[in-house]
């Protein structure tokens, strides 16, 4: 897969079959879109890309959300790598692309960069400036720019359109096995290990600290995890929340390994939630904290 990150396309991709989007979280019904893209590019012969927009869009016009995304970047240029996607555009989505009127997306952007023949996206899809362009717009000025729009009907589960949005929700109210069940795979939060207080270690229970960077924010609390360390899959025990019984203000998620005594400093970990086991609580001493999280590890081991 091709990653493309400025208006320079190849010949060898031009007139494509392109799917447009955002792709947050990239679950089942995203997955089905691509693959109808997919296989109409093989049926007509054409390389198959998709078009997406990083920073995600809500995110930078509201510079007060801070904890939104089900994925990072790299989680999403992976997934589609999965998808033996032919080329992944990524436009930056700064001031001066959010001011591109909606005509001007189709004409430089669709036609002139792209030239794509087959446009894939969804019912409620919107662009250009202040989101004036719609499909009506797309599907209008597809025989002046000759492409043809394809709106893919969406996925439904007990007759709810599946989207990003009730993931997110999902994932709020630590429902994590519905979740994992709607994106095809465990949710994931990659991240750098961070140094925090040494508490953890004090108490006999080494913990990893995590920022959550731009993810939407799980139920705070206490979960089963496997954790992707020198590529290899470890099983352990996480905490989302601020620490309340030793007044914490810094929300992280902390991870306790299983077996693993090595110092992960600085190193990149891929934490994938399996199972919701208990809500953050304060407790009145360290003693109580100590006797519960030895609870908690029987319960997920």
């Amino acid at each position: 897969m091709k990653i493309i990150k400025n208006n320079k396309i190849k010949k060898n991709f031009k007139r494509s079959v392109v799917a447009i989007g955002n792709f947050d979280g990239l679950h089942k019904g995203h997955k089905k879109v691509l693959k109808e893209a997919k296989e109409k590019a093989k049926k007509n012969k054409l390389p198959f890309g998709i078009v997406t927009f990083e920073p995600v869009p809500v995110m930078f016009f509201n510079k007060k959300i801070k904890h939104h995304r089900i994925n990072n970047l790299n989680q999403k240029i992976s997934e589609f790598q999965k998808l033996k996607v032919d080329f992944l555009n990524i436009i930056k989505f700064d001031k001066k692309f959010s001011n591109l009127s909606y005509i001007k997306f189709i004409r430089e952007i669709l036609y002139k960069k792209l030239n794509c023949k087959f446009i894939f996206i969804s019912k409620n899809f919107r662009f250009g400036k202040n989101r004036q362009g719609n499909i009506y717009n797309l599907e209008r000025n597809g025989k002046f720019y000759n492409y043809k729009t394809i709106i893919s009907k969406p996925l439904k589960r007990k007759s709810k359109v599946l989207s990003s949005s009730i993931i997110r929700s999902e994932i709020s109210k630590g429902n994590i096995s519905k979740v994992n069940s709607l994106l095809g795979r465990n949710w994931t939060i990659e991240g750098k290990v961070i140094k925090g207080n040494k508490r953890g270690r004090k108490i006999g229970f080494r913990t990893c600290n995590i920022k959550l960077a731009g993810y939407v924010v799980p139920k705070l609390g206490v979960y089963s995890v496997t954790v992707l360390v020198n590529n290899i899959k470890k099983k352990g025990i996480a905490n989302v929340g601020y620490r309340p019984t030793f007044n914490g203000k810094i929300l992280l998620l902390e991870v306790n390994i299983f077996g693993l005594k090595e110092n992960l400093y600085n190193k990149n970990l891929k934490v994938s939630f399996v199972k919701f086991i208990r809500p953050e609580k304060k407790f009145k001493d360290i003693r109580e904290l100590k006797n519960q999280i030895k609870k908690d590890i029987k319960r997920v081991k």
